[in-house]
C-alpha cells in the first residue's frame, strides 16, 4: 500500500503564509519567479506522496485577489518552434493554453512578455496573435554582456530598453512554458524600471526542488537531479548561505553561479540587497511539510529508476546524449538502487523469458502484480489491463470480459480499412471495446467500474509501447516504464 509522506493541507497553508510575508517584506510590489510547473507536477507527486499535482495552482488560489499572472516567452524559442517534450506542444501554443487555464481558475492574466526579441518573424506574427485576443504584449531586448557587466545590464542601455509592464496588484507571479524563457531577468527588469518610479518592489524565487533544508544527497533531491539530468544541474550545499548563517542548506549550481551577480544587480537597483544567498531569496516550505520520510525516501528512489528508463529510450531515439543516462546510472548507484529494486519491471521480465513473447505488469496500489502478454487479439498492455480490472473486481479469469465477436470486427476495420499492421487491440480500443460489451455484460460493467482503482499504479512494458497505450495508461494514473527495445511483429 503506498504510503503518504507529505501534508498537504499543512503545505497550502505554510507557502501561503510564506509568500504574503515576502511580499509584505518589500511593501508595494512583490515580483515572484515561478520555477517548475504551476499545476500538474507529477514529479512532486511521485517523490512526495500526498502532494498533490495542482497543490501551487490551489495556494495561489487563495491569494489570487492580490496576484497576477505574468507569462514570459523567449522569442528565439517562437522562431525555433521549441515543443514541450511533456506535451508535444510549441512553447507558443503553450503560452495560450496556459492563459485559458488561469483564466478558468478566475486568475487574472496581466500580459506577455516576449523576452530576447530581436524582430523575429514568428515572435512579430505572435504578438499580433495574442494583441488580437485583447492580450497586452511586452518586448524584451538582448543585452550585449549579459549577464556579467552588471553596469550596462541595470542602465538606461541594458533594462532601460525594455518596455516597462504595467501591473496592478501587488504580487506578480512570473512563469513560463518552459526553462530559459527569462523569467528572472524580467523579473529584475521589472524592478529597475519600479525603482526609477519610486515603487518599492522586491523579488523572490518559488522553486519546489531541490528542497533546500533536506540534506544534499536525499532521495527527493537526488531524484531532482535525475529529473533534470539532460540540463546538468547539479545539487550542492549554498556556500553563500553556509558562510552567513553557519547553516547547510541545498540549491543547484546554476542559481549559486549566477548569485554573485544577481547580489551586484540588485544592490545597483535597490541600493542595497535583501539576500545574502540564494537559497534567502527562494519560498519553498515543502520540507516543513513531510511527515514520513521513510516513504519520500522510497518514493524518490523510484522515481529516479523510472527517470533512467526514460533517459535510455530518449537515448535511443537520439534525444539525449549518453552523458545523460550515463549521469543518471551514477545517481542510482549513490543511491544503492537498481532496476532491479523495480518490482514491477522483474516481474514483466520474468514473463516474458517464460512465454517467450512481449509481456506487460501491473504493480496495483496495494501492491499485487498482474501481469499480462502478447495474444492474437490483444497486446500485452491491453491484456495485462484487463487482468488487473479482473483482480480489483474480483472476477474469475477464467471469464472472458469482451467476446471475441466484439474485437474481430474491430481487428478488420484496424487492417482492411484503417491501414494498420498489427491487428491487435491497444489499450484505447480495449476500453471503448469494454464499454461497448458493459451495455449488455454486467461482468463488463462491473470489470469497468474497477478503473479509478488503478490510479497510482505502476507499469511496465518489455517493449517500447505505442503512443496511444503510454497516453492511456497516464490518464487512468499509472506510472509506465519500459525496456528500450521494439517489439518484433
Amino acid at each position: 500500500m503506498t504510503k503518504i509522506g507529505f501534508d498537504n493541507k499543512k503545505y497550502l497553508e505554510m507557502q501561503s503564509a510564506k509568500i504574503l510575508e515576502r511580499v509584505s517584506m518589500f511593501g508595494d510590489k512583490l515580483y515572484l519567479e515561478f520555477g517548475g510547473k504551476l499545476f500538474d507536477d507529477y514529479h512532486a507527486s511521485r517523490v512526495l506522496p500526498g502532494f498533490e499535482p495542482d497543490s501551487k495552482i490551489k495556494m495561489l488560489s487563495e491569494l489570487k485577489d492580490k496576484a497576477e499572472i505574468l507569462i514570459v516567452i523567449n522569442a528565439n524559442d517562437i522562431e525555433k518552434n521549441k515543443t514541450r517534450s511533456d506535451l508535444g506542444i510549441t512553447y507558443d501554443i503553450d503560452v495560450l493554453r496556459l492563459i485559458d487555464i488561469f483564466r478558468s481558475r478566475g486568475f487574472y492574466v496581466g500580459s506577455v512578455v516576449l523576452t530576447r526579441f530581436a524582430e523575429q518573424p514568428s515572435a512579430q506574427a505572435f504578438q499580433k496573435r495574442l494583441e488580437m485576443l485583447g492580450i497586452k504584449v511586452y518586448r524584451h531586448y538582448p543585452i550585449a554582456g549579459y549577464p556579467s557587466d552588471v553596469e550596462k545590464i541595470v542602465s538606461e542601455e541594458g533594462y532601460g530598453k525594455n518596455e516597462y509592464v504595467v501591473t496592478t496588484r501587488p504580487l506578480v507571479v512570473v512563469t513560463a512554458p518552459g526553462p530559459g524563457s527569462g523569467k528572472m531577468a524580467t523579473c529584475l527588469s521589472q524592478l529597475y524600471h519600479e525603482n526609477k518610479r519610486g515603487v518599492k518592489a522586491g523579488y523572490a524565487k518559488y522553486e519546489t526542488f531541490p528542497v533546500w533544508n533536506l540534506p544534499l544527497n536525499h532521495p527527493v533531491n537526488v531524484a531532482y537531479e535525475a529529473a533534470t539530468a539532460d540540463l546538468d544541474d547539479v545539487n550542492m550545499i549554498d556556500p553563500f548561505h553556509l558562510e552567513a548563517y553557519g547553516e547547510m542548506a541545498v540549491n543547484y549550481n546554476r542559481d549559486v553561479e549566477v548569485f554573485p551577480v544577481l547580489s551586484a544587480m540588485l544592490k545597483r537597483v535597490m541600493g542595497s540587497s535583501p539576500y545574502k544567498s540564494p537559497t534567502d531569496m527562494g519560498v519553498n516550505m515543502a520540507g516543513y511539510c513531510i511527515i514520513d520520510d521513510e516513504a519520500c525516501k522510497e518514493a524518490s528512489k523510484q522515481e529516479i529508476i523510472r527517470r533512467y528508463y526514460a533517459a535510455q529510450l530518449d537515448y535511443m531515439k537520439g534525444i539525449i546524449g549518453k552523458s545523460v543516462e550515463t549521469k543518471i546510472e551514477i545517481l542510482m548507484e549513490k543511491m544503492g538502487i537498481s532496476v532491479q529494486d523495480r518490482k514491477v519491471a522483474v516481474a514483466a521480465l520474468e514473463k516474458e523469458r517464460l512465454t517467450e513473447c512481449p509481456c506487460a505488469a501491473i504493480e496495483l496500489p496495494d501492491g499485487r502484480i498482474v501481469t499480462g502478454k502478447t495474444g492474437n487479439l490483444l497486446g500485452a498492455s491491453s491484456a495485462a489491463l484487463l487482468n488487473a480490472l479482473k483482480v480489483l473486481g474480483d472476477v474469475d479469469d477464467a471469464i472472458p470480459l469482451i467476446s471475441s465477436a466484439v474485437i474481430e470486427p474491430i481487428q478488420k476495420l484496424k487492417v482492411n480499412y484503417m491501414g494498420s499492421v498489427n491487428p491487435r487491440l491497444h489499450t484505447d480500443e480495449i476500453l471503448l471495446s469494454l464499454a461497448v460489451s458493459a451495455l449488455t455484460n454486467p461482468t463488463a460493467e462491473h470489470a469497468m467500474a474497477q478503473l479509478g482503482k488503478l490510479n497510482g499504479s505502476e507499469f511496465h512494458s518489455t517493449v517500447i509501447l505505442s503512443h496511444a497505450d503510454v497516453k492511456t495508461l497516464k490518464k487512468l494514473g499509472m506510472r509506465v516504464t519500459y525496456e528500450p527495445k521494439r517489439k518484433k511483429e
